[in-house]
């Protein structure tokens, strides 16, 4: 048995979340002794696993502020990620194995802590930021390059798609370093144990009122401007005008747009109000329903309900929501970029979109699925035997388990 400890900035409810999750459940699973350490953890915004005891949490730093009127988000990141890897140092039981990920600036904090230390990247960070002043662009250059060096002080980096190792090895040139890559899967288990809900039940507010015979796009996804959700409304409204007049116009369409929502973080809050306008604006405020931060169960009562999920983001570097509704059986919309490309197979599973025109391009496919239910059907059987396949929880936690094993030589 080894002891693993994983160490997140903010344990909520987003991919990067899940997958901290999962691989916890997974290595306790093989009979080792975790915890999770993060800097912010919500029982309200986070994962069942987190907060019914099956995995213990310890929340330090959260007194840090995230940022100063709105500004250097990233050096405070990188200040309360410190702050937690001397918690751990300090901490009378220390771990054989620390997993961290998202911010490498405190692996070296970490190393003093423990023999070994796994970072997970699921995108360089100095990718993810938006753009910003001169300012933000000067203040940026050390924080690249500290992330490039504390990234390669790790005995174990993992990525999370053939994708992200390319973008790793074109944006991290100094490390002589061919990260593993692993990819997320689902925990399949809890999938099969649950048991969905009509939507009435669970979001009775919002949700009581649709027609028997609707036909339900879902797009889950934090709301962040970089997750694209605009194109989302764009290709409902484009697909409402394009079947109007045909025998498969219906006034029954709708759109859910549910997805992480933190009232501390501005973007959330603003992006949310700026989807809400558009919506009115476009005249479909009526056929869009916006959801906040569903829990588990309900995510899951959402994607057995919905007809088809889109996926808005470009070049994301994995995205495990793909992979929750092929597990469920429903086909998936996506860019042809990024992680999904890896996951969706074009005309199998769901459809990869790409060309000049990408609203059009979603709203014509989201079309086709709505004249076809045998499609939908055919797609969604064929999604679920790729994640058993090729994603399966099993073989990821054998990979991660093999890797603890192999860095402490206990056999």
């Amino acid at each position: 048995m080894v002891k693993v400890t994983f160490l997140h900035p903010d344990l909520g409810i987003g991919g990067a979340e899940r997958l901290i999750v999962d691989a916890a459940l997974a290595l306790k699973g093989f009979g080792h002794d975790v915890n999770i350490v993060t800097t912010h953890h919500d029982p309200k915004r986070s994962f069942a696993e987190t907060n019914n005891g099956t995995l213990p949490v310890t929340v330090v730093g959260n007194w840090i502020p995230r940022h100063i009127f709105g500004k250097f988000y990233a050096v405070f990141a990188y200040i309360r990620m410190i702050y937690a890897a001397l918690a751990i140092y300090f901490m009378s039981d220390r771990p054989d194995i620390i997993v961290c990920d998202l911010v490498s600036a405190c692996i070296p904090f970490l190393r003093m802590a423990s023999d070994y230390v796994i970072f997970y990247c699921h995108h360089p960070d100095q990718l993810l930021t938006q753009p910003g002043g001169w300012l933000k662009s000067l203040y940026r250059i050390p924080l690249n390059y500290l992330e490039e060096k504390t990234t390669g002080q790790a005995n174990k980096i993992f990525v999370n798609s053939n994708y992200t190792l390319k973008v790793f090895k074109q944006t991290f040139k100094s490390l002589d370093i061919t990260p593993e890559i692993l990819y997320p899967s689902i925990h399949t288990d809890f999938f099969d144990a649950a048991t969905p809900q009509p939507l009435k039940n669970i979001f009775t507010d919002k949700l009581s009122n649709l027609p028997a015979d609707r036909f339900i796009i879902l797009s889950i996804n934090r709301y962040e401007r970089k997750k694209n959700i605009l194109l989302a409304i764009d290709a409902l409204a484009t697909c409402i005008e394009k079947l109007k007049g045909t025998e498969n116009f219906s006034n029954n369409i709708y759109l859910i747009i549910a997805g992480g929502y933190d009232e501390r973080v501005n973007e959330n809050v603003t992006y949310y109000q700026e989807l809400y306008d558009y919506a009115t604006k476009l005249n479909i405020i009526d056929r869009v329903i916006f959801l906040k931060s569903p829990k588990d169960s309900e995510k899951i009562s959402l994607l057995n309900n919905c007809d088809v999920l889109i996926y808005t983001p470009e070049n994301e570097h994995f995205g495990i929501v793909p992979l929750e509704a092929m597990y469920l059986r429903k086909p998936v919309i996506a860019h042809n970029s990024g992680g999904p490309m890896e996951t969706i197979v074009n005309g199998v599973t769901g459809y990869l979109v790409d060309g000049p025109n990408i609203v059009e391009g979603f709203a014509n496919k989201i079309a086709d699925l709505i004249k076809d239910s045998e499609m939908r059907k055919r797609f969604g059987n064929a999604g679920r035997q790729r994640v058993i396949e090729s994603f399966s929880f099993t073989a990821f936690g054998v990979q991660l388990d093999q890797v603890v094993n192999d860095l402490t030589k206990r056999n």
